[in-house]
């Protein structure tokens, strides 16, 4: 256990749709070989860094599992306690889900492209009704209400649904002494790092994170940043 709370996040590694250029969302796809390989990586990382994690979080997406499952392989620690929710899945991209970023930007011009991919407040437009991209027909969904499950969403949005899970879950095995690993996406741990660092509204659209580099913070007891390190 750290001796100071100790928390670890990692985006998940390239993923097809990274690799094809594609807005993903709550689309379950899985890593590219690359994608794979900074999983393994990242693992060696945290090895080479003497972190080793107690209890891992992820999403319900395989791409963030199979992250933190090659990850945890090559510290040596993929026995440790394991929760998921979809608390932690991606930003959801409405009606964007599945097509190009580049030929969105084309049809639909940079200025209105850009508010839609990085604006904190802007969601894309929403899947319509009965769309079969729509998350409502996925098993790993079945036991939520449906006025819970996102047509679309904003940053402001995944930041909504996400703090609750860092407060209710999370927060509590930091409390117990765990190292955390929280194995999940760019926005989701966007909306995260929002919140453990303060970045207000304007700022948090410039933040990009590398898919499959742990971030490592040590907490206070209040859990608020003491220090926070990359491993690559």
């Amino acid at each position: 256990m750290g001796a100071v709370p100790t928390l670890i996040l990692l985006r998940h590694g390239q993923s097809v749709w990274n690799l094809a250029d594609l807005f993903t969302g709550w689309t379950d796809v899985d890593l590219t070989e690359t994608g794979e390989a900074e999983a393994r990586a990242a693992g060696k990382a945290l090895d080479a860094a003497g972190v080793h994690p107690t209890v891992v979080h992820t999403s319900v997406q395989t791409r963030a599992i199979r992250t933190a499952n090659l990850a945890l392989e090559e510290s040596g620690d993929l026995w440790i306690p394991v929760r998921r929710s979809w608390r932690l899945n991606e930003r959801h991209y409405g009606d964007l889900q599945g097509r190009n970023k580049a030929q969105t930007k084309e049809q639909y011009g940079e200025e209105q492209f850009l508010l839609w991919r990085r604006s904190y407040a802007t969601p894309p437009p929403p899947l319509p009704d009965g769309d079969e991209r729509s998350s409502r027909r996925d098993p790993r969904y079945a036991g939520l209400s449906p006025d819970v499950i996102p047509a679309t969403e904003c940053l402001a949005d995944v930041v909504a649904r996400l703090l609750p899970y860092w407060h209710d879950a999370i927060v509590p095995d930091l409390k117990i002494g765990h190292v955390v690993l929280v194995a999940a996406h760019g926005n989701s741990l966007r909306a995260l790092r929002k919140h453990l660092d303060g970045i207000d509204d304007d700022d948090i659209v410039k933040l990009e994170l590398p898919t499959g580099v742990p971030t490592v913070y040590e907490l206070d007891e209040q859990f608020r940043p003491l220090d926070r390190r990359d491993l690559t």
